[in-house]
């Protein structure tokens, strides 16, 4: 009986390889298409009004507002999930949604309107599942098997990268021998058979349904606190929800102003105020209300949280606590992503200025990311951890997401020093970009790849989808920290401050995006310190 017992233990669900195919597939589709994305835009007629000196700008500002766009719909997917149709039906109709994107960039690439509505549907279709697979595959383990989830979501992770591996390889090479058309439409067709994995698989999911609605749901705990009155007492947390909120409303007006300067009769006003405003562009405005609403709504309801146990039950006040506990892990691995995204703009600009072989595309040096994710994830876990562990040391999750961080301010430390070289004059092989890419995708795996596991044991039953949205939320904030950081070096002010310190700006931009991860590095550990591991894995 026992030995039965431990068979069935030790296997993995059967529907999990419907779920790896979907992801390979869809990942390929995704990095296919973005990782040709700046490269495109800077050769084609879509943005012939930029001139060339700002035409990479641009591009750059592009790649990251789409991302920024991929990263925030989590939050649209996780809700829909959670509060009305499950993680299945999500996942597979913006799916739909999303080849359809893909459709809209193969037909009409030279269509202005056409190819910003493709990005746009994209965003929201990758953004719809992106919570959810992870989530979905998790759902599929319970008690009895969850020590081999880890091993999943490790192979998870292997078989995006497995995707994105191909995908760097070939379709910069598809774009410039067979043109926009093709680049663009492979993804596609490689969307649509992921879908369709997926949709086969049907019959063998375990399907969570959502939670019915629950009077001591996150919303409602954190609605109580808020609003709490408790004779004596002040409400700070209020307070400070509602200013921040109220700020969040006034980014939202700055990022009507252009739309507004459009409007007969109070365009005039809206010129004005341009003047008195920074124009930091719709995206960024929005972005900021985004986080400003997080973070005044969070810090908030923890100073009165307490207030809430009158009208909820303790588990549900705790559960609330250990969200907002979690949320402030995320927080501060926003720098890492910041990081992280460039590579796909910032450091494919500097490869186009390096020396490379005429057949060679600088964006297909970001398939030396993929692949050594491929050999690092079971190196760190046949070798790496287990010696760690044989040391005395045991590398738990966030003690990997800390390393991780600083691993990406090493790699940044070593591409800025190549720039220098480059603006001294001397010529400087592609080849070099090799050591910086192997130290950011090493933070990759210790952050990324720990980060997925880590989001979902920690998520309550009920919230699963929302916590992975909001670890997806990340990588929206890190694209608006180089959004910001973008905006900020067009002010005159700035671009002289950067030329005292004799170096070009590329150069000085390097420098400080490593400073800003070992310093959020620094932070980061010393909150992990004081933080405790969850176990919201379902029963057997």
């Amino acid at each position: 009986m026992s030995t039965t017992g431990t068979a069935v233990e030790a296997q993995l669900p059967r529907q999990i390889p419907f779920i790896i195919g979907n992801e390979a597939c869809e990942r390929f589709s995704f990095y296919g298409m973005r990782n040709v994305l700046v490269q495109f835009l800077i050769t084609s007629l879509l943005l012939q009004e930029v001139t060339a000196p700002g035409r990479e700008a641009e591009a750059k500002d592009i790649m990251h507002s789409f991302m920024i766009g991929v990263y925030f719909f989590p939050l649209l997917g996780g809700w829909l999930a959670d509060r009305f149709f499950g993680k299945y039906r999500t996942i597979l109709w913006f799916s739909l949604v999303y080849c359809a994107g893909h459709a809209c960039l193969a037909l009409l690439e030279q269509h202005r309107m056409g190819f910003f509505l493709g990005l746009g549907l994209i965003a929201l279709g990758a953004g719809g599942i992106k919570p959810l697979v992870a989530s979905f595959m998790g759902d599929q383990f319970d008690q009895s098997n969850k020590r081999l989830a880890k091993i999943v979501f490790d192979a998870f992770y292997w078989i995006i990268n497995f995707g994105s591996l191909f995908a760097s390889l070939l379709i910069p090479l598809v774009l410039k021998r067979w043109g926009p058309q093709w680049a663009f439409g492979i993804p596609g067709i490689l969307m649509f058979v992921a879908t369709l994995v997926f949709w086969l698989g049907r019959r063998r999911y375990v399907m969570m349904p959502p939670p019915p609605r629950d009077p001591h749901s996150c919303a409602k705990v954190v609605k109580t606190a808020l609003l709490a009155q408790v004779s004596g007492q002040t409400r700070p947390g209020l307070w400070l929800a509602s200013t921040s909120c109220a700020a969040a409303a006034v980014a939202l007006v700055f990022a009507a102003l252009p739309w507004m300067a459009k409007i007969p009769g109070i365009a005039s006003a809206s010129v004005s105020l341009h003047v008195l405003i920074p124009d930091l562009g719709t995206v960024i405005y929005l972005c900021m209300g985004l986080v400003l609403v997080l973070a005044g709504v969070g810090a908030g309801s923890w100073i009165q949280l307490e207030r809430a146990r009158r009208i909820h039950p303790d588990a549900a006040v705790d559960g609330v606590r250990s969200i907002l506990r979690v949320l402030m892990i995320f927080a501060l691995t926003t720098p890492f992503f910041s990081l992280f995204d460039q590579k796909a703009s910032t450091w494919v600009l500097q490869g186009q200025t390096m020396v490379k072989p005429d057949w060679f595309s600088p964006a297909q040096m970001q398939a030396l990311n993929p692949a050594l994710v491929m050999l690092l994830i079971p190196f760190n876990n046949l070798v790496l951890y287990p010696l760690l562990r044989k040391l005395g040391y045991e590398p738990t999750p966030l003690r990997r997401m800390t390393a991780g961080i600083t691993f990406s301010g090493l790699a940044w430390i070593v591409v800025g020093g190549i720039q220098l070289v480059i603006d001294g004059g001397d010529p400087v092989s592609i080849a070099w970009q090799a050591l910086p890419y192997m130290l950011l995708t090493f933070g990759e795996v210790l952050v990324s790849a720990t980060g997925l596991e880590f989001a979902y044991s920690q998520a309550p039953q009920s919230m699963k989808g929302v916590v992975m949205s909001f670890w997806n939320l990340t990588t929206t904030i890190g694209n608006l920290w180089v959004l910001m950081v973008n905006a900020a070096v067009r002010n005159q002010t700035v671009t002289d401050g950067i030329a005292v310190t004799g170096m070009g700006e590329t150069a000085f931009l390097m420098f400080f995006f490593a400073g800003f991860a070992f310093l959020a590095a620094l932070a980061f550990g010393l909150y992990a310190r004081r933080y405790t591991m969850s176990d919201h894995y379902r029963g057997a």
